[in-house]
């Protein structure tokens, strides 16, 4: 690196929620100003993250279909899933913070929260000289006529959150753990819990998918997927080699190739 870099460079001003908080307060929070996760506290202080995944968890359990999406707390959702560092530490650090964590909280020397870092965050300033193929993850595919619920086996069963979309032997979609918690409240707020086991049944994959498929060639550069995640807020880039998906690149599977 020509000139040395250091934590407080690259951090951003920190996103919270209060323990207290709904978890559609959180969610809506998170969609507006695309972060993920949140950083929870607990009269001001850290107590964990709460993410997109854990509320689509959350709404998706049937043990949760009486309970109105605006009546279930944040605290129900917070996971301990976070590490710490100081302003003044070199940026280097980061890498295998965030290798492991999706987010990095920032303290000052009195433990006041003052910031955090994500993926993104590092990946604007951090060079990488690789290729797109050190950074691939396995694709995974699913049809689009597919029940949202066995979507929701899949995720879970499997350990995968997102999901390349086909549709007649072609690439139209991509469906992640943000479609699935916005489908879920929307369905939620929308359908009577005594009609919920039956109604969902009829929710597919491509009613919740996001389109058009945003992907870019094995041979595109480092810069144009990072500023492709930047400009429209997504952490999955489908990658294609010859026309073929090659598998997905995510703001995590970057860091990793650091």
């Amino acid at each position: 690196m020509t000139k040395e870099l250091f934590v407080k460079d690259i951090m951003a001003k920190p996103t919270t929620i209060a323990k207290s908080a709904k978890i559609t307060e959180a969610l809506d929070k998170m969609l507006a100003e695309g972060i993920d996760p949140l950083i929870a506290l607990n009269n001001n202080s850290v107590v964990g993250t709460v993410s997109r995944e854990a509320i689509a968890e959350k709404l998706g359990s049937k043990q949760n279909t009486a309970i109105a999406p605006a009546a279930i707390h944040v605290a129900s959702v917070v996971k301990e899933d976070f590490t710490s560092v100081y302003p003044d530490e070199s940026v280097n650090v980061l890498v295998p913070l965030l290798q492991q964590y999706k987010l990095v909280v920032v303290y000052d020397s009195e433990h006041h929260l003052i910031g955090q870092v994500t993926a993104i965050d590092l990946l604007r300033k951090y060079p990488y000289t690789g290729s797109l193929r050190d950074a691939l993850d396995k694709a995974v595919t699913i049809e689009a006529d597919e029940r949202v619920v066995h979507l929701r086996r899949r995720m879970l069963d499997d350990a995968v959150s997102r999901f390349v979309v086909t549709e007649n032997n072609k690439l139209t979609g991509i469906v992640t753990e943000t479609d699935v918690a916005v489908a879920m409240r929307k369905f939620r707020e929308a359908v009577k819990d005594q009609h919920q086991d039956h109604q969902i049944r009829n929710l597919l994959v491509k009613d919740i998918m996001s389109a058009p498929l945003l992907s870019l060639d094995i041979g595109a550069g480092y810069q144009s997927v990072v500023d492709l995640m930047v400009k429209k807020n997504i952490s999955t880039v489908p990658v294609l080699d010859k026309g073929k998906l090659a598998g997905l690149v995510t703001r995590r599977s970057l860091v990793r190739a650091l």
